[in-house]
């Protein structure tokens, strides 16, 4: 008896350090709030329902995942706009191609090479497009600027193609599925998780939120704000000195009982030189793995596309330590290096996910390799 009510004692105790803010009735254990869903689902109610799914459904991941991809699909406009700076850049490639000839085909292709490092293609991945070119010309492969244009786009598609084929999430058939969002501080990973959120509970998933970010203070504060945002519950950490790693524990093992589909698990921002931190997502990693067999079954690393070829460091080493499974692209409104998501592919092999594309909660756009070919070229 007296082992019982010590068991209880310490159960209670170490429940009694999270937080669940959200909707269901009252646990024991967690202090609980309620967040009315402020959110418009941009789809019919029609079509929401066809993504609704009871706890035994497990088809809803694959039904989220053709969803996503329609979505990308259908906001080409969005896509459009939020690279326009990039496509200025580029646009100097028709100037260049309107009146080419064959003895002028060095001479254009040095310029078509230099329009390409500007908008952050990469030496690497700029010398192998045009000596490409180069070699299809010479063969009489190529004999007009309308062709070359056409050749130049698709060795871009396939170069994003082959090697991040994989921009679907892989969210497997467990419940509940688990993402990490993973990044440096400043580059848009809480916003892009509530982005995230958005798109997924509008879909029909019954979303979870983590706040995994126990150093920085306002952490929890802005996820609690784009939870009550997005109507979706968040369990957080009610002392100071939590560990990031039990906190998602304790959030994915609240998804597991009681229902949830997705728990979006966010972390704490941190410099890729930071080695104490980074040995701390490996915690992380294995907290939940221990909860749900396979978890996580994403790690999103959030990079700001402002930094252009400069994220590709961070993108080795977060890789290295903890295995990225896609990349989100965040800010690319506001820069003219979208040719950094090509660079970023071939370098890593790692596929891009998402890109954000402007500040509205619906521009985290599902990335699609041939809208984003079109987007940049004109």
């Amino acid at each position: 008896m007296a082992a019982t009510a010590s068991a209880s004692a310490s159960a209670s105790a170490s429940f009694s350090r999270f937080s669940v803010i959200s909707k269901p009735p009252p646990q024991p254990q967690f202090i609980l709030f309620t967040f009315p869903n402020q959110t418009k689902p941009p789809f019919s109610r029609t079509t929401a329902t066809r993504f609704t799914c009871s706890a035994g459904q497990t088809g809803l991941f694959s039904k989220l995942g053709r969803l996503l991809k329609e979505k990308a699909k259908s906001d080409v406009e969005k896509l459009f706009s939020g690279f326009s700076k990039t496509r200025n850049n580029l646009s100097v490639i028709d100037e260049l191609l309107l009146y080419w000839n064959l003895s002028d085909t060095d001479r254009v292709l040095d310029e078509l090479e230099e329009a390409l490092l500007v908008s952050d293609f990469g030496p690497k991945i700029t010398i192998k497009i045009v000596e490409n070119l180069r070699q299809d010309i010479l063969a009489g492969k190529l004999k007009s600027g309308s062709e070359i244009k056409e050749a130049l786009k698709k060795n871009v598609l396939d170069l994003l193609s082959i090697k991040g084929s994989k921009t679907e999430l892989q969210l497997g058939f467990r419940k509940p599925a688990v993402i990490m969002i993973i990044g440096v501080n400043g580059g848009g990973k809480t916003t892009s998780l509530g982005k995230l959120a958005y798109r997924l509970k509008n879909g029909g998933a019954k979303i979870l939120f983590a706040a995994g970010d126990t150093f920085r203070a306002a952490a929890s504060d802005q996820l609690e704000i784009w939870a009550e945002r997005t109507g979706c519950e968040i369990v957080v950490a009610e002392t100071e000195k939590a560990k990031a790693s039990a906190v998602l524990s304790k959030a994915v093992k609240r998804g597991k009982e009681l229902g949830y589909d997705i728990v979006l698990c966010d972390t704490s921002g941190r410099l890729h030189t930071n080695y104490r931190l980074m040995e701390e997502l490996i915690s992380c990693k294995k907290a939940v793995a221990k909860v749900v067999t396979g978890a996580p079954n994403e790690i999103l690393l959030v990079l700001d596309g402002t930094t252009g070829l400069n994220m590709l460091p961070q993108a080795r080493e977060f890789n290295d330590v903890v295995g990225v499974t896609g990349l989100v692209l965040t800010k690319l409104d506001g820069s003219a290096r979208g040719g950094c998501v090509v660079s970023v592919v071939d370098e890593l092999g790692i596929p891009v996910k998402f890109v954000g594309v402007g500040e509205g909660v619906e521009d985290l756009q599902p990335f699609d390799a041939e809208a984003f070919v079109n987007a940049i070229f004109m």
